[in-house]
């Protein structure tokens, strides 16, 4: 388990990484008359997703499974894979990247990089990580009860970010 412990703890860094980023484009994007909507749920999405990661390390501790590599590899795949792409979202997006919904008015819509085949692309780097993360270790009960808990806020999050979208910004 101990590759594994490293593998979460990486993607913790990979997370905090990103918070990084989104201070910084919050203030740039604050500071250019940007609106943030959706901070009800925004504390939500932070426990959420700090309460995978914790999970994704206990449940291999409290209810020890084998590794199995039919699984555990092609879901490591999974997760890489929805590294490159929440990273291709934030280079494409740049400072208008953000983990809280920040609007400016006027700003057009992106339609570069995986904007141009998906409206939301973050949020498929962000449910093939809840879904893949823990069963690279047959972490299937997290796995199951974070897939289904991300689900029910991205409902919530993703109405959001579309009226917001709706509200402030312009087609290109």
């Amino acid at each position: 388990m101990p590759w594994y412990t490293l593998l979460v703890l990486a993607v913790a860094a990979e997370r905090v990484a990103e918070l990084v980023v989104a201070r910084r484009n919050a203030s740039w994007t604050l500071a250019r008359s940007g609106v943030e909507h959706g901070r009800g749920h925004y504390p939500v999405m932070v426990a959420l997703h700090t309460g995978l990661l914790a999970c994704c390390l206990l449940e291999p501790l409290l209810a020890p499974r084998p590794f199995l590599p039919a699984l555990g590899w092609p879901m490591l795949t999974l997760v890489l894979l929805a590294q490159a792409l929440r990273w291709w979202c934030i280079t494409t997006l740049g400072r208008y990247w953000n983990t809280r919904v920040i609007v400016v008015p006027g700003t057009r819509l992106v339609d570069a990089g995986p904007y141009r085949f998906l409206r939301h692309p973050n949020y498929v780097a962000v449910v093939m990580e809840i879904t893949a993360l823990p069963l690279v270790h047959s972490a299937w009960l997290t796995a199951a009860v974070f897939t289904a808990a991300n689900a029910a806020l991205l409902t919530v999050r993703v109405r959001c970010e579309n009226a917001a979208l709706a509200q402030v910004a312009v087609s290109a």
